[in-house]
């Protein structure tokens, strides 16, 4: 964009209770006047308008009948008016800004306060980025009674290698204030994704299935503790699923199967699924642990497609054995690129979902990977971590606002 030399950059300001048409009547003017518009902006939080508009007015051109006709309709419509000059010097810095990097920072929780807000605006100052938009995604910022979600959208910009430290800090206060605090960079991916790939197991349900078979089978204790080892990362993924399986021998496949309806969906599972499939996404399973179940929640939540070890049975009895090849991490991260290749989906558009150490060679192969109350070896590894909201709370990630689904869940429970 460029500016004429000698002409002048006003910025008008309007301000008051919103009403139809206000913004119509306003641009109308300006249309009158044949005047250029060099930025917009707009925002109304409570009924309450607020209006910028920055327009370029030639080189010799009164601006003193446009500014009276815009005062005058102004005051007609209950708006207060401000015009204010810009100076030469602001209007190529901010000209510069347009060619600065734009990211997006993401705040969840139960609820959201004052403080949180005035740290993590803080930190975005405190490394030289510029506030352009926030707006409220979720319905409330706090509740009166249960707490639900809670979600504010900061759009900002700035030099892209305070990336890294931008990225710290939010930790840091994340943790200190136990909240969740995203950070990605805005791109035309963000709003585009068409892949979500979840793992199972502690993600879309709220526990392990190899670890309540063991305790049906009496060595809940023994595989519980190779569990633990594996998910933190210590011990490699096929040792240590083969010997927990192993321990699982001779158990009867009435009681495999009594799991099914056993263990609960994870927080939020069923709405992130179903607004996902509203959107037009693939969903898929990539889990290390076992198809009978992976099935059974593939048929329940309408997710397009299932990746898992298959649980050898014999004469009614477990095995103890799993059909090869065996899913771990890496086979999970190839079986991702495989379906987006398939599909013809570039790999930016695709999202994972995981919580275990098994999960991070997908996580880091995503566009987009979100640890979802993991451990603190997979929090470290992704690009996001979410661990105080369901994982419908991934949508804000996504930006979408609960006011959008309102009329589709509405429709839905109707059905």
């Amino acid at each position: 964009m460029t500016i004429a030399a000698r002409s002048k950059a006003i910025l008008l300001h309007f301000s008051g209770p919103d009403k139809p048409g206000l913004t119509a009547q306003l641009t109308g003017i300006l249309a009158t006047y044949n005047i250029a518009i060099l930025d917009i902006g707009q925002a109304v939080v409570h009924e309450h308008l607020a209006l910028g508009i920055l327009i370029e007015l030639p080189a010799g051109e009164d601006f003193a009948p446009l500014k009276s006709a815009l005062q005058a309709r102004a005051t007609e419509l209950e708006l207060h008016a401000r015009f204010r000059s810009i100076p030469r010097e602001a209007l190529q810095h901010w000209l510069h800004a347009l060619g600065q990097h734009h990211f997006i920072v993401t705040l969840l929780g139960r609820t959201i306060t004052a403080s949180q807000l005035a740290q993590v605006s803080a930190a975005i100052s405190a490394h030289s980025m510029n506030i352009e938009r926030i707006e409220r995604l979720s319905g409330q910022l706090s509740h009166c009674n249960a707490p639900v979600n809670a979600c504010v959208e900061f759009a900002i910009c700035g030099d892209a290698l305070r990336e890294a430290s931008m990225r710290a800090a939010f930790l840091h206060i994340a943790q200190e204030l136990s909240i969740d605090i995203a950070f990605q960079r805005e791109s035309i991916f963000r709003r585009n994704r068409r892949l979500f790939a979840f793992d199972m197991d502690s993600t879309l349900i709220q526990g392990e299935v190899i670890d309540e078979l063991a305790k049906l089978a009496g060595v809940g204790a023994d595989v519980a503790r190779i569990t633990e080892a594996a998910m933190r990362g210590e011990l490699n993924f096929d040792e240590s699923f083969t010997r927990r399986v192993r321990l699982l021998e001779g158990l009867p496949v009435e009681k495999v199967n009594s799991l099914l309806n056993a263990i609960p969906l994870a927080e939020g599972a069923e709405r992130l699924i179903r607004t996902l499939k509203l959107l037009g996404y693939k969903t898929v399973i990539l889990s290390g642990g076992f198809n009978f179940f992976a099935r059974s929640l593939q048929k329940r939540l309408g997710i397009d497609e299932y990746h898992s070890n298959e649980l050898e049975i014999g004469s009614g009895l477990v095995t103890g054995r799993v059909v090869p090849p065996i899913i771990n991490g890496e086979c999970k991260a190839a079986l991702l690129r495989e379906i987006a290749q398939r599909e013809g989906i570039s790999l930016e558009q695709v999202v994972a979902v995981g919580d275990g150490a098994n999960d991070i060679p997908m996580l880091n192969l995503a566009g987009m990977g979100i640890a979802y109350r993991a451990k603190p070896l997979v929090r470290q590894s992704a690009d996001q971590s979410i661990s105080s909201l369901g994982l419908d709370g991934l949508l804000y990630l996504l930006g979408v606002r609960d006011r959008d689904l309102q009329p589709h869940e509405a429709e839905d429970s109707l059905n």
